[in-house]
């Protein structure tokens, strides 16, 4: 018989791998025995069982227990297992330990227990197979555990004398094991390696290959043997079982012996856990024995059952040593641990047992789960059960994390699972993007039973990621997931980009590997240049640079590997700054053949099955390969070509290499690519190639007979890059999320190719840093930006990733403020309540009810509406009852089951994603009664769509109850909303047949509401419910349907929407109706752009197609399809289909720099056969000295340009297109006044040609003001050198201007400082060098010059500081200073809004660049709001100062202060003048001198001589006459008179003193000089000379006087 490894029935995926053809045949042959001999053994196992038990529990007095029930409490889950999987693994013919003693017994004694104990907890039973030399004897019917960690085996190994001839059974666990072909460490890959080696050698060889066909009868005596040994095994166990059963009962009769022994409580049967569905009865047994009889008490989770605190609900029985507890009507609070406890003299014991109710949640007859033939076998494989209910939290959960590349992080929850089931652990998966994480020496996880955790050893920017802990319990599990960000760690080098990431190996051949990585997001502020890629042997720690060029590619070839050699690689980034870190390694990869690698996976570590059955002939040798087949290029860059081959089918029996071989396409120069050595993969990357060129290639194979025949050559192929880098993406949507965090969500760029992912970015506005918000590019086009400042503005870009390289940055986003969104952080709120509820029919027990949509409906799209109503009884309301448990989507609802003639008060809420609003505010009541009324009911749901500046669409839905006779039409009504009742008027005359209306006619600006009316035969009805106030206007970005036909003649509507939230949706109808039959139309929706196609326009489709925005503020458009528009729209789609040569412009004549005529058209685009005829008055024209014609295919451009034109030159120009079977022509007539105008036109443009040869002005004399209002006048000139002069003049007079013109940036200015109306008049400046002369001439008179005016007043106006504040001794004065001021400024002041009276009191002036408003003797009306109003002609500029309150209380105090300082200083006693500083006088001479005093009142006077008193006497006479004349007289004058004399003048609001000097010598003459306020110098004696002293003394003094 033939040996199968047990584990090909396990698992299909080996039994595929290892079956062969001669194999399948004697498969089922083997299944068919295996089951057979399985049964035998099976029911002998079962039978033994019980003739055990029945012989242990024989003399059990008192007991009337069936004997296999009185053995179940040592093994009745297993004996249950046992007959319904029919295993018999306890007696297990491969186990060692049943070979002679009974010691091995009861080894396997012990295992069964732990085998049964193992079933009463929930767990898996180990499992025990039947195994010989070729045989493992196995149930079929026995199936894996859905889930593997939970199917663990204990398999028992052979005895040796049993070992197979050929095959040797190993030791498996029965778990899927996913082998990578190449493991992480060089000595397990050394390891797998030559095991490989090992087995295809000896496949060569021959040797252990069995012959499948093998003599019958010694395979049949081979059998007989074994069968032998195996029945004398079975019958030496049973023996020793019997004699141990025997001891076991006599030790049990001891126990009851009670006038012997006293025995502690031991439970003979255990209690059983169950499962079972609720509203069921469980019932736990037990029996125990001891003596005296123990007392059992019966618990749930520790606490004593009370069966009278329950009654009914527990049962407890006590009879002849069964012990029982009854839950009745189980329910899912009954699920916890129950055990009893038995208790006697000698001690306690106790047993514990599980219950777990579960609550259906399929669509199922629930009395079928409560039947009592219903097996519940299927749902009690664990204690847990099918469907079983557990409550899983997360406390103390990880929140939003940030490190850098090489940092150690961790993330940690702790879990909180209700019911606690003790011996159970739940599932603790970890998963990042969506992808399970399993532990690797970058990653690590722990479970303590209590708490989750994750660790990352050395992040990464792979690790960033959104992070899940997924706790399972059975069927039942609970997630919680955050993101956690890896940002770049410090470049070696300031300025290096950051480091590459997710290097991957591609495609691995012999001696060949694609290498791919993804681009970071941080390229240290310089454009990355490329990319290096490093290799390294597994083992070593040698990298070796694999490219010397940096690509820029994201992928890359890597050539010259060593067959079966493991290596790692990883990448760097350059720019001009440097060289980035290096990326994470890659996974080893090995240099393998494909075919060996997936031999390799298909037999990971398998044993030999014995057998080998070749199928394939043996190749002939020294055969000279064939062509490879299938040669094709995969990849193309401008770096290089990735070529792509399948080995020849005709080869020797040595392996094959290959050679390549290209060429230029057009050409037939075949170059070999690698001469020196070829190559053993079917993959070849050629390098060195031209950017630009266009290539073929072809491979050739060889071998020691020769080198074969080339493949067939490949297409052309340009070397450049196929993929293109991705456009960037568009609208960018930021949206508030958390107080740290913001949702941004973009739309993905068109025609984008293998996108890897995006990048964010972010910028507090106005800083211009822009920070990234990811360093993993993420997929989808919504992502949430964490780790914000809150209260910051931020703004966003995004950019897209492929392997080519990344986009451009999209446009920035509006900037938003960073904080929660509403509701909490969530993204949207619960909508607002719905009001307006009305009564749309009435019936005896039913009535329905309308309302309106919430106002604000919380930034989602509302999912329905629930309804409540109570009775009202004597106008006291009752309790509010549930009308719908399930939301209704309509707005409106039938009430069912209400009490005829009864009042109802009703209310609404409204739900969202973001849950249910606030109910509405009760209706007011309502009676349920039949309505007889004869004219329909009003209308509901009347809303207002398309609204515009004078027209808007009216939706209603016709009346739930129609009248006594079918509704015939609708009225219209409106009217202003401020309006009065009266004021109602219909829109239409006759009723309308359908249930919308367009309304036209509305004035821009005014709010309106409508209303809507059914009729019948009867009558009119009641109206509906009016309408919100709409305001007919027109909002800003409002857009409207529109009607295209592209190129292959579709018809289609398009509607765009840049107010989109990411819940909106486009919603078309037609003829305002959902459309059902779209077998018609094609409706097509990307981003913010929404496509209705037609199929086949016809008058089927005649009608108004609008499109309405769901979750915006009435975004919505139509547009009609009559027949009229139906004809246009089929004639142009007509035309599209069959069409013209498109053109951009007809054609055209201009005038070029030169002078020259040239007539151009241009074509939307020309195929490269396209042709152009040019024909001049019906005769065609040709290239020539004349014309010069041109086309251009690429731009569709086709143009003839002539030198000249000349009189003959006049007549009609035609252009004759043709594009295949497409033609068009277009035509230009010059003649008359048109070929004359252009003739005289191309004649100036070339002497304007000419012109600009020498020194020209390229922009005209203009003008501009400066900041610092002056005016400066500039001009833009050209063609300029060193010795080119300019000169300006105004009014025909010559500037003189102090400095030279550098010409710098080829601008000439001319600042005119405090631009007045002097400086008005006509401005010309001139350049002339010896190649010429141009000028340019402004005319700043009347209206210039007041333009002018008005733009310095305005920049004056500008420039005016705020008003401030001064007070004075007069009052208070409000001022503002402007740079400087000019009379066209008109300056006006308001008080409190009102125009401010000049008088004497109230005066405003300009004091240099201060403008002022003067309040004289301010009083308390003079409080108030003050502007200051500057009017530059055009705009008037405001300055306003508050001068109320404390501002004019402290202006008010210290104008007072200043007032009395003015008074006093007015009226104090003062020198007004005539007194000398110094006199001189000769000696005996009289003096005479006198001065006028003033004070209010009259000063007192009094005379100091050398600071002391000085009085009159003889000599000396003081006079003070009449309040004012002071006089000083001395008769004679003499030495003792010289000194300084002091007149001092005193009143009661000041003294003042004045000095005079009186110096003598003899025969010297003096003169009085007099002081400003300011300087005093005093004149001394230049010389004894008198003449020369007095000529001196008259130079000074007239000095003196010029100074002042």
């Amino acid at each position: 018989m033939m040996s199968l490894p047990f584990y090909q029935r396990h698992h299909e995926h080996y039994d595929r791998a290892y079956r062969h053809k001669a194999l399948s045949s004697t498969v089922s042959q083997y299944q068919k025995e295996t089951k057979s001999k399985s049964a035998v053994y099976a029911q002998g196992s079962a039978a033994y069982a019980r003739g055990s038990a029945a012989h242990r529990h024989s003399s059990a007095a008192g007991f009337s227990l069936d004997s296999s029930a009185a053995y179940s409490h040592r093994s009745t889950a297993y004996d249950h297992s046992a007959m319904q999987s029919k295993r018999s693994a306890a007696y297990s013919l491969d186990s060692q330990s049943l070979s002679t003693s009974s010691a091995a017994y009861s080894h396997g004694s012990e295992s069964i227990n732990k085998l049964a104990a193992a079933y009463r907890l929930g767990s898996e039973a180990y499992n025990f197979g039947l195994k010989n030399s070729n045989l493992m004897i196995e149930d079929q019917s026995y199936k894996m555990s859905p889930k593997a960690k939970r199917a663990k085996q204990s398999l028992i190994s052979e005895d040796k004398e049993n070992e197979a001839i050929d095959y040797s059974v190993p030791i498996f666990t029965g778990r899927e094991v996913n082998i990578s072909g190449i493991t992480d460490t060089e000595e397990e890959r050394i390891k797998e390696s030559a095991a490989y080696v090992a087995k295809r050698n000896l496949f060569a060889t021959g040797e252990g290959v069995s012959v499948s066909k093998v003599a019958k009868t010694t395979s049949e005596e081979e059998h007989h043997e074994k069968k032998s040994r195996k029945v004398a095994i079975r019958e030496s166990a049973e023996r020793v079982a019997m004699k141990k059963t025997l001891e076991d009962t006599q030790a049990f009769h001891k126990k009851l012996n009670q006038d012997k022994l006293l025995h502690p409580p031991e439970f003979i049967i255990e209690p059983r856990s169950h499962t079972i569905w609720e509203k069921e009865n469980v019932r736990f047994n037990c029996s125990v024995a001891g003596w005296p009889a123990p007392r059992v008490t019966w618990y749930k989770n520790n606490v004593p059952i009370d069966v009278q605190a329950h009654p009914g609900k527990y049962i407890i029985q006590s009879r002849y040593g069964l012990h029982s507890l009854e839950i009745t009507e189980c329910e899912f609070d009954d699920t916890a641990q129950y055990h009893a406890s038995a208790m006697n003299v000698k001690g306690e014991v106790s047993v514990y047992a599980s219950l777990v109710v579960k609550r259906y949640k399929g669509e199922i007859d629930a009395s079928l789960l409560h039947s009592r033939n219903l097996s519940l076998s299927p749902f009690a494989v664990t204690p847990r059960g099918y469907a079983s209910r557990f409550e899983i939290s997360f406390v103390d959960k990880f929140d939003v994390a940030f490190g850098r590349e090489g940092e150690t992080m961790s993330l940690g929850c702790t879990v909180v699972i209700n019911p606690d089931i003790k011996r159970f652990k739940p599932d603790i998966e970890w998963y990042r993007n969506g992808v399970l994480i399993t532990p690797s020496k970058w990653v690590q996880m722990q479970w303590s039973g209590e708490r989750a955790s994750l660790t990352l050893t050395h992040a990464n920017k792979e690790d960033e990621g959104l992070y899940t802990l997924r706790v399972a319990m059975g069927e039942y599990y609970e997630e919680y997931s955050s993101y956690v960000f890896v940002r770049d760690a410090d470049a070696e080098i300031p300025g290096a980009p950051g480091a590459p990431l997710d290097v991957q190996c591609l495609d691995a051949n012999k001696d060949y590997v694609i290498v791919s990585w993804k681009q970071p997001a941080v390229d240290g502020g310089n454009p990355i240049l490329g990319y290096f890629i490093d290799r390294c042997e597994v083992g070593t720690s040698h990298w070796t640079q694999c490219n010397e060029n940096p690509v820029k590619f994201a992928r890359f070839p890597v050539t010259g590997l060593i067959e079966g050699r493991s290596y790692i690689f990883r990448v760097r980034a350059v720019n001009k700054a440097g060289v980035s870190l290096p990326s994470r390694v890659s996974e080893p990869v090995a240099a393998l053949d494909p075919a060996d690698r997936a031999r390799l996976r298909s037999h990971p570590s398998a044993p030999w099955t014995g057998q080998i059955i070749v199928t394939e002939e043996e190749p002939a040798e020294g055969v000279v390969p064939g062509p490879p087949t299938d040669l094709q290029v995969i990849e193309a860059t401008k770096n290089y070509v990735v070529l792509s081959w399948k080995p020849p089918g005709q080869r020797g029996h040595e392996g094959i290499m290959y050679f390549v071989e290209k060429c230029v396409s057009g050409t037939e120069d075949w170059q070999r690519v690698n001469t020196e050595i070829p190559v053993k993969s079917p993959r070849f990357a050629v390098f060195d190639l031209s950017e630009g060129k266009s290539y073929c290639f072809r491979v050739r194979c060889c071998n020691s007979a020769g080198i074969g025949e080339p493949s067939e050559a490949t297409e052309a192929t340009v070397v450049d890059d196929k993929l293109d880098i991705p456009k960037a993406p568009g609208r960018i949507l930021p949206t508030r999320n958390t107080d740290t965090s913001v949702v941004v969500t973009w739309t993905e760029p068109p025609d984008a190719k293998e996108l890897v992912g995006y990048y964010i970015e972010s910028s507090v506005e106005g800083s211009g840093r822009w920070e990234p918000c990811n360093n993993n590019p993420v997929k989808g086009t919504r992502f949430i930006c964490h780790g914000l400042s809150n209260g910051e503005k931020y703004i966003f870009r995004v950019r897209a990733v492929n392997a080519a390289g990344l986009s451009e940055f999209s446009q920035e986003s509006e900037p938003i403020e960073v904080k929660a969104a509403i509701g909490g952080g969530l993204l949207h709120a619960a909508p607002s309540p719905p009001y307006d509820i009305v009564v749309l029919e009435s019936v005896r027990d039913s009535m329905v009810l309308g309302w309106k949509q919430p106002e604000a409906i919380g930034g989602a799209e509302i999912t329905g509406y629930y309804v409540n109503y109570r009775e009202v009884v004597d106008g006291v309301p009752g309790k509010w009852k549930e009308a719908n448990i399930k939301a209704v989507t309509e707005r409106a609802y039938r009430i069912q089951n209400l009490k005829e003639n009864m009042v109802y008060q009703f209310q609404v809420a409204a739900a969202n994603l973001a849950g249910v609003g606030t109910p509405s505010k009760p209706s007011k009541p309502f009676k349920c009664e039949e309505w007889t009324i004869a004219v329909p009911g009003p209308p509901h749901d009347v809303k207002c769509t398309e609204v515009r500046k004078d027209s808007l669409v009216l939706l209603w839905k016709e009346p739930v109850y129609s009248g006594r006779s079918p509704i015939v039409g609708y009225y219209v009504d409106m009217k202003e909303t401020e309006a009065k009742e009266e004021h109602w008027r219909s829109v239409n005359e006759k009723p309308l047949q359908k249930k919308f209306l367009k309304i036209g006619g509305l004035t821009q600006g005014v709010s309106y509401v409508f209303r809507v009316r059914a009729t019948n035969q009867a009558g009119v009805g009641k109206p509906s419910d009016v309408t919100d106030a709409v305001v007919a206007e027109t909002r800003p970005g409002t857009k409207e349907v529109v009607v295209d036909v592209d190129d292959n003649g579709v018809i289609s509507l398009n509607f765009e929407c840049d107010q989109m939230s990411p819940d909106s949706k486009f919603i078309w109808s037609k003829n305002y109706e959902p459309i059902e039959d779209d077998s018609r139309l094609n409706i097509n929706t990307k981003g913010g752009k929404s496509k209705l196609s037609f199929k086949d326009l016809g008058e089927d489709d005649l009608g108004i197609y609008s499109c309405i925005v769901t979750d915006t503020d009435g975004v919505s458009s139509s547009y009609t399809i009559d027949e009229e528009e139906m004809k246009r729209l089929l004639a142009l789609s007509h035309e599209r289909q069959f069409p013209t040569v498109p053109l951009v412009s007809e054609l055209a004549v201009e005038i070029l720099e030169k002078g020259e005529v040239r007539f151009w058209l241009q074509a939307e685009k020309l195929s490269g056969n396209a042709k152009a005829s040019f024909v001049f008055n019906d005769k065609e024209i040709f290239n020539g000295e004349k014309y010069k014609m041109k086309v251009d295919q690429k731009t569709g451009l086709v143009e003839m340009i002539m030198d000249k034109l000349e009189e003959k030159d006049e007549g009609t120009y035609t252009f004759q297109l043709q594009d295949g079977k497409a033609t068009n022509q277009s035509s230009l007539v010059l003649i008359g006044d048109v070929f004359k105008k252009l003739r005289d036109e191309a004649d100036f443009q070339r002497k304007e040609w000419h012109r600009k040869q020498g020194p020209h002005f390229v922009d005209k004399l203009g003008w501009e003001v400066t900041d610092e209002c002056n005016v400066m006048l500039k001009c833009k000139v050209a063609n300029i050198k060193k010795e080119t002069h300019i000169v300006w003049y105004k009014d025909d007079r010559e500037i003189m201007v102090d400095e030279e013109h550098d010409f710098k940036d080829g601008v000439c200015t001319l600042l005119i400082s405090e631009f007045s109306k002097k400086d008005a008049g006509t401005y010309e400046v001139i350049l002339k060098d010896d190649r010429g002369k141009d000028s340019s001439e402004l005319k700043l008179k009347d209206t210039a010059f007041a333009d002018l005016m008005n733009e310095v007043c305005r920049r004056i106006a500008l420039s005016a500081t705020d008003l401030k504040i001064q007070s004075t001794a007069e009052g208070i004065r409000l001022y503002s200073y402007v740079t400087y001021y000019v009379e066209d400024l008109r300056v006006g002041w308001l008080h409190n809004d009102t125009q401010i009276k000049f008088t004497d009191r109230m005066r405003t002036g300009v004091t240099g660049e201060q403008i002022w408003l003067q309040i004289n003797e301010p009083t308390p009306q003079d409080k108030g709001r003050y502007i200051m109003e500057l009017f530059d002609g055009n705009t008037t500029h405001k300055k306003t100062v508050d001068l109320s309150g404390q501002a004019f209380d402290e202006a008010f105090a210290e104008f007072q202060r200043l007032k009395q300082a003015a008074i006093a200083e007015k009226n104090r006693a003062r020198v007004l003048g005539g007194l000398p500083d110094v006199v001189t006088i000769q000696e005996g001479k009289a003096l005479n001198l006198s001065c006028t005093v003033w004070g209010d009142p009259t000063p007192e006077v009094s005379w100091l001589k050398n600071e002391k008193s000085f009085v009159s006497d003889a000599n000396c006479i003081l006079k003070f006459e009449s309040g004012k004349n002071v006089s000083f007289s001395i008769s004679a004058v003499s030495t003792q008179d010289s000194g300084k004399y002091s007149i001092v003048v005193k009143n009661k609001y000041g003294t003042e003193t004045s000095d005079v000097t009186l110096p003598f010598r003899s025969l010297l003459i003096f003169t009085l000089l007099f002081a400003t306020k300011t300087q005093w110098h005093l004149l001394t004696p230049l010389c004894p000379d008198l003449h020369y002293f007095s000529s001196q003394l008259n130079k000074v003094f007239m000095q003196i006087l010029s100074q002042k």
